[in-house]
């Protein structure tokens, strides 16, 4: 298992402020999921809040509606084969943490939903229930409970750069992803 840090919930959002691919991982009543989705996003500050899609016909959404809860994983190019494997096949039709994707998982401190391996950061979710936005949007709000990161990634609430240093993915579609590139500062009135 990657070693974590603990990371402030009040600076959480910036665990996926720059947009990258997530894994949402979701449990209920001894079954357990996995899939890739590339629409999330923070919402809030304090206390910290996310958006996720997640598509009304898979099992990603009905452990999520059963259980009250998910986790968003950010990846890494380590797992990029991993990640595109979760979200290819449905979990109603295999078990993705058996059937050789090569998805490995962890248990959480808050919440039952599984903790991804190999990721960057590891979000812990509580669903904010809008069952308008739901039903209509697929649109699933969460208050984020723990929140954790690699800290060879991020640490001292910001993402790291270092040459080596592992980055999130980001997928374009057809099985394309890219990753963060390099970081600069801008300062006001230069």
């Amino acid at each position: 298992m990657t070693e974590r840090l603990p990371v402030e919930l009040p600076k959480a959002y910036r665990l996926l402020n720059h947009g990258p691919t997530v894994l949402v991982g979701s449990a209920h009543d001894g079954r357990r999921n996995v899939m890739a989705a590339a629409w999330s996003m923070p919402l809030d500050f304090s206390p910290p809040k996310v958006a996720v899609v997640i598509d009304r016909n898979t099992l990603t959404r009905e452990l999520v509606e059963a259980s009250g809860e998910f986790s968003l994983n950010v990846p890494a190019r380590l797992i990029a084969r991993e990640t595109l494997a979760v979200g290819s096949v449905s979990g109603r039709d295999t078990d993705k943490f058996a059937e050789g994707t090569g998805v490995t998982a962890f248990t959480g401190s808050h919440i039952a939903a599984p903790l991804i391996d190999g990721c960057l950061a590891w979000l812990e979710c509580r669903v904010i229930p809008e069952p308008h936005n739901q039903d209509r949007y697929d649109l699933f709000l969460g208050e984020v409970v723990a929140a954790w990161a690699d800290p060879r990634a991020f640490r001292d609430g910001h993402w790291q750069f270092e040459p080596g240093t592992s980055r999130s993915l980001h997928y374009i579609a057809g099985g394309n992803f890219f990753e963060t590139g390099e970081a600069f500062e801008v300062k006001p009135g230069n």
